[in-house]
């Protein structure tokens, strides 16, 4: 049996595993270079979907994991991290509408919800948006949402520390021992050593670092995404709504947050500063103005620039490394929806738990 676990990264997957191993009786230490959520988990869209996702196995481990969220919420009913409020999207040219019409076929196909509305029906979602922008098919997705993740990570971070893990922050991991085939500890910049039973790497963008520091070596594709937030709206914005010009959700305090995968390409780094070039962000905002009239006074409050984790092939890395058997992966994209429920598959793994029938098709040993 395990008993001393070392979880890289407290971001959302790393609080995920480090609360599910604590709530599984292992004595826990959660380590993160900078603050918690301080890295991808606080620059993300955090859209909570399983919508168009493939294969069929990626689909499956999505959809378990929007109800993990159900899940906790439920049981966590004071909690304000999540919100189920659905998915308007629809597109601007042909070439886009066959491909969201396939998309709806498909996920309709595995039993997921979607349905086309009308005009008349999108309004009354979301009354504030500008009826000339709505075209004849918008497809609609009851069961997604969106996560504040910040919120969630001190809810996971809070209830690990309370069942006695412990928290280090702002203190990066500069080794990882390993003899005999296995982890036997990880080495801190401070000088700290700690002994480990196993290891469970959890840091997102910095994954293949960690990684090759025990001797693996993870692909990885990192991108970057953008983010802008509003100053507060008097609008009213439940769904996520994926339009041509600009995806948008409520941002919390009365903002939204607006993205496009466009505006990823207008990221610049010079001299080790990261900037996006401000005409791209002035279009989103005005694209954004277009949809909802009623933020025509709202100005940007703040951009945000995330590395996003993307292992080689797009898919999740969860579950132990075959070379070293206590040295464990929770990295991934859309780690905002997977992260509760795939972080408890590999939290229960890291304590001797048998869940090949679902990790199988995200072994590290595929690359």
């Amino acid at each position: 049996m395990v008993e001393t676990v070392v979880v890289v990264g407290a971001g959302v997957y790393g609080a995920a595993v480090g609360d599910a191993l604590t709530r599984r009786g292992a004595r826990v230490v959660v380590v993160d270079a900078g603050a918690p959520a301080g890295g991808t988990s606080g620059a993300t869209f955090s859209w909570t979907n399983s919508c168009g996702k493939e294969p069929r196995a990626y689909h499956d481990l999505n959809v378990a994991s929007m109800e993990a969220h159900r899940r906790l919420a439920a049981a966590r009913p004071r909690g304000d991290w999540y919100h189920e409020g659905g998915n308007l999207e629809w597109a601007g040219d042909d070439a886009g509408r066959e491909k969201l019409r396939a998309k709806v076929a498909g996920v309709l196909d595995y039993g997921y919800e979607a349905r086309w509305l009308s005009r008349a029906e999108a309004r009354d979602l979301e009354p504030d948006i500008d009826p000339a922008a709505l075209p004849d098919e918008i497809a609609f997705f009851p069961r997604e949402g969106w996560i504040e993740p910040a919120r969630l990570v001190g809810h996971l971070l809070s209830s690990a520390v309370a069942g006695g893990a412990e928290l280090v922050r702002n203190v990066a991991v500069t080794d990882v021992e390993v003899s005999d085939g296995r982890v036997r500890a990880v080495r801190l910049a401070s000088g700290r050593r700690l002994s480990a039973d196993a290891v469970v790497n959890c840091a997102g963008p910095r994954a293949a670092a960690i990684a090759e520091l025990a001797g693996l070596s993870l692909p990885m594709r990192n991108t970057r995404g953008v983010l802008v937030y509003t100053s507060p709206v008097a609008v009213s914005v439940t769904c996520v709504v994926h339009a041509p010009h600009v995806h948008l959700r409520p941002g919390g305090a009365k903002r939204l947050l607006l993205h496009t995968a466009e505006i990823d390409g207008a990221v610049r780094v010079s001299g080790g500063e990261i900037a996006v070039e401000p005409s791209a962000v002035d279009g989103l905002l005005e694209a954004g103005r277009a949809l909802y009239p009623g933020i025509r006074a709202a100005t940007v409050e703040s951009v945000r620039v995330g590395e996003r984790p993307i292992p080689g092939d797009g898919l999740p890395v969860l579950g132990r490394a075959p070379e070293l058997p206590n040295f464990y992966f929770a990295v991934s994209h859309s780690g905002a929806t997977l992260c509760l429920h795939a972080g408890d598959l590999v939290a229960g793994e890291a304590l001797g738990e048998d869940h090949d029938d679902v990790l199988a098709p995200f072994r590290f040993e595929r690359f």
